[in-house]
């Protein structure tokens, strides 16, 4: 390499540098959820349905509307609230956090009547967010309001203490991953799905018997006939459950298999009384039925949908998933390499935080229908803001950060900023986490793969029993933070000349 190729190296690292940090992932993705994930758990609960409303009302409930964050706030003695900076909350031991209102309409047989901008709490603010009061500021200014001006944020300030929420690797969800169980003496193939919709991570199993037979389990449905599954999803005849995996004679063996193992179940309601058997629920024939139409709509492959509608796409995706997993009983398919980047997911503080505020607010809407339900008992009609119990929503958040204590019964999420020396922060900042236990040997989770080139430090993870869990982002790795839509990904298909049916 000649000394003209080292010099153009390092005016594009320069050039790279100027314009973008080491903590832009984690700002970025924390400005995704403000502007945008706040308001998508908020639309997931739409309203709050009191059990026990004043006797002048009608069908009567609580929409929820429009939520907002405002910048950093501390309230003094006096019961004042004014600005504060980072460095007052350095000093002072404080969080800096800004409040949060959410809009709130009472609703009478469907006309909405009257809205009420309501306070919930406080919500912690990463320093350097567009929120941030740091945000855009110059190195001279920046000085001026006491902060180092080489400082790159990315992190949270409670109780004092810089917090920093470490960036997760997961397992990318939505995917079937097939993998040989070699312990079992049925079971021959196993695939995993962990279906994801945002309120729900449900993990789904479909296993392949040595004897050709297919199961499905999720949740606390265990080991139902894949037949039984697709009848309950309304797809009742045979050929039609053909046709879902592949009308190819190469499956027919072992679909005629499956297909004979549910040959007593006939109908739709006689599928959902199978699973209701299977979970011994002790009610009347309609409410069971009733029960598991609600589990199926629910909690099996949640991504998909929730509703009656989406049994048919649910049914076709479990149909191609036995599809996959029967071409990897025939050697056709390689197994999944669960290791591969392709298959990881990085969860930045953005993605965490949001999970972390889907659980609280939830927590928070229970609350304020109790309340609400309380006073009314009492022959009062309370006003929304009264009901509303902010300090629930300002203390959870700030406990979590403050102990690294997340939803999931996860630990050490959230950790405590390290400044030994700069590069030390840099580090801390992009920091991976597997979510694999430490004690186990997971050897082949903690090897150095092919893929990681380029994204991943190649030489930075600790030793003992976190090596090779514990990893680095490579300097110049960047993490795609917007979300491709289903219309912009339909659009993209039209545009290249495929045609889009149904």
């Amino acid at each position: 390499m000649s000394k003209y190729d080292n010099e153009y190296q390092k005016v594009l690292l320069q050039k790279y540098f100027e314009e973008n940090t080491v903590s832009d992932l984690h700002i970025k993705s924390f400005d995704k959820f403000i502007d945008s994930g706040i308001q998508r758990v908020v639309d997931e609960v739409v309203e709050i349905q009191p059990d026990i409303i004043p006797p002048s009302l009608e069908n009567f409930k609580i929409k929820l509307g429009k939520i907002w964050v405002k910048k950093p706030k501390f309230k003094d003695s006096d019961g004042a609230m004014r600005d504060i900076a980072p460095m007052e909350a350095r000093t002072r031991s404080i969080t800096y956090e800004a409040p949060v209102y959410l809009e709130m309409i009472k609703v009478e047989n469907g006309i909405e009547k009257e809205k009420e901008n309501v306070y919930i709490g406080h919500l912690p603010i990463m320093l350097k967010s567009k929120y941030c009061y740091l945000n855009g500021k110059s190195r001279k200014e920046l000085i001026e309001m006491n902060e180092d001006p080489d400082d790159p944020g990315g992190y949270f300030i409670i109780n004092g203490t810089e917090r920093v929420v470490v960036i997760v690797e997961d397992l990318a969800p939505n995917k079937l991953f097939v993998e040989e169980d070699t312990k079992s003496r049925t079971v021959e193939y196993i695939g995993k799905i962990f279906s994801e919709d945002g309120r729900f991570r449900i993990p789904h199993v479909i296993e392949k018997n040595k004897d050709g037979r297919v199961y499905v389990s999720f949740t606390r449905v265990k080991k139902i006939p894949f037949a039984v599954v697709m009848k309950a999803l309304g797809v009742t005849k045979d050929k039609d459950i053909v046709t879902a995996v592949s009308a190819d004679e190469k499956f027919s063996s072992d679909l005629f298999i499956n297909l004979h193992e549910g040959r007593e179940v006939k109908t739709q309601e006689d599928a959902l009384e199978y699973i209701a058997n299977k979970l011994k629920l002790a009610y009347k024939k309609q409410k069971r039925i009733k029960r598991i139409k609600n589990i199926i709509d629910r909690f099996l492959l949640p991504h998909i949908g929730n509703g009656k509608k989406d049994r048919e796409l649910k049914a076709h995706f479990l149909g191609k998933a036995v599809k996959k997993l029967l071409l990897i009983s025939y050697n056709e398919l390689e197994i999944d390499d669960k290791d591969h980047y392709a298959n990881k997911r990085l969860r930045l503080s953005g993605d965490l935080m949001e999970s972390l505020f889907r659980f609280v607010f939830r927590m928070l809407v229970g609350d304020v229908k109790y309340n609400f339900e309380r006073l009314v008992k009492r022959g009062k009609y309370p006003i929304f803001q009264a009901v509303t119990r902010s300090q629930l929503l300002t203390s959870r958040l700030r406990s979590a950060l403050a102990t690294g204590e997340w939803v999931g019964n996860r630990h050490g999420i959230s950790q405590h900023i390290e400044r030994l020396n700069y590069f030390a922060t840099i580090s801390h900042l992009r920091r991976v986490v597997s979510l694999l236990s430490s004690s186990r040997e997971n050897f082949e989770a903690r090897d150095l793969h092919p893929t990681h080139w380029g994204k991943l430090c190649t030489s930075e993870t600790p030793e003992g029993q976190n090596i090779g869990l514990r990893k680095n982002l490579a300097s110049t790795c960047e993490v795609t933070i917007s979300e491709l839509s289903e219309k912009t990904l339909l659009k993209s298909i039209e545009k290249a000349g495929l045609k889009i049916e149904g």
